[in-house]
């Protein structure tokens, strides 16, 4: 098995206790109105920013993932997001074997430490249901569940787990993407883009309440759509869906300033802020205390308590 991975007995999933921990918090989270922050654990070599900071001689390091974890969650992360397959333009897809023996260790090590909700970005329904085995309650899906048996296996895990999903707005994959941000109107045609995920996904059986959404900037879209996504998303926050966005490091703040991916975090605090005044309910980043910051500003602004 690749990097190290043991492959366990068949795994079953069993809905948590009802006064299980991270459930009820990320429940709260999506419940409430005060922006939060998702961390980003990327267990891959290859994702743009952080790809690679887990591994030595090509095994990941539990050791480096956890002590990461909890320097995230000491900054102010209120969930934390574990990706095993790169999703930057141009990114070769995984395996999901591989992809398995990426996510499944990272999940289990941090839910058997933190009390923190857990996400897993992926769309291949056989690592949907190891990593919801393994303790995470949310589905971060950047195909909106369109691959075969992705919104079958979601479905399922909803109903008898009680996971969030998101759903994320973006074409093709990511070797076909980017000629594939061709628009008219881009913020009405995202709209009814996830509209359409919505409602595919509420015809298996998943709730509405359950549903997160996320524009996905920088996935088939250029620097000026996701400045336009930006402005308008107002318009997808009336959708009435608490909203994720992730900004953080990406080509539109690097095309505008003029810096590469490590430089970015004080613009994509900046933008995490903006994107919070128009209706973010969740800022999926990087860097978390510039992050944790700014939103206390924004917090201060808009006249609300800590």
């Amino acid at each position: 098995m690749p990097l190290g991975w043991v492959r366990r007995e068949p795994l079953v999933v069993q809905p948590p206790p009802t006064d299980a921990v991270p459930q009820a918090q990320l429940r709260a989270m999506m419940q409430g109105a005060a922006p939060r922050i998702m961390a980003i654990l990327n267990a891959t070599p290859d994702s743009f920013s952080d790809g690679g900071l887990f591994f030595a001689q090509q095994r990941l390091q539990l050791d480096r993932v956890i002590d990461r974890a909890a320097q995230l969650i000491a900054q102010g992360a209120d969930l934390l997001d574990i990706g095993g397959e790169s999703t930057r333009p141009g990114a070769a897809t995984v395996a999901v074997e591989e992809e398995l023996a990426r996510v499944v260790p990272v999940i289990e090590a941090l839910a058997a430490r933190f009390e923190v909700p857990l996400s897993v970005d992926t769309s291949a329904p056989s690592v949907m249901r190891a990593a919801v085995a393994a303790g995470a309650s949310l589905i971060n899906d950047v195909r909106a569940l369109t691959r075969p048996q992705a919104l079958e296996t979601a479905a399922e895990l909803v109903r008898e787990v009680g996971v969030f999903v998101c759903l994320m707005h973006s074409r093709g994959e990511p070797t076909t993407m980017d000629a594939l941000a061709q628009y008219e109107a881009v913020v009405p045609q995202v709209q009814a883009e996830l509209v359409q995920r919505v409602q595919a996904a509420q015809a298996v059986g998943i709730a509405a309440r359950q549903i997160v959404l996320d524009p996905g900037f920088g996935f088939a879209k250029n620097t000026p759509q996701n400045y336009a996504l930006l402005r308008g998303l107002p318009q997808l926050a009336a959708l009435g869906f608490p909203l994720l966005v992730g900004l953080s490091r990406k080509r539109m703040i690097g095309e505008v300033l003029g810096v590469p991916p490590s430089a970015r975090g004080l613009g994509s605090a900046i933008l995490a802020a903006l994107a919070v005044e128009r209706g973010a309910r969740i800022v999926r980043v990087h860097d978390v205390a510039e992050t944790a910051q700014a939103l206390r500003l924004v917090r201060a602004l808009q006249h609300e308590s800590d």
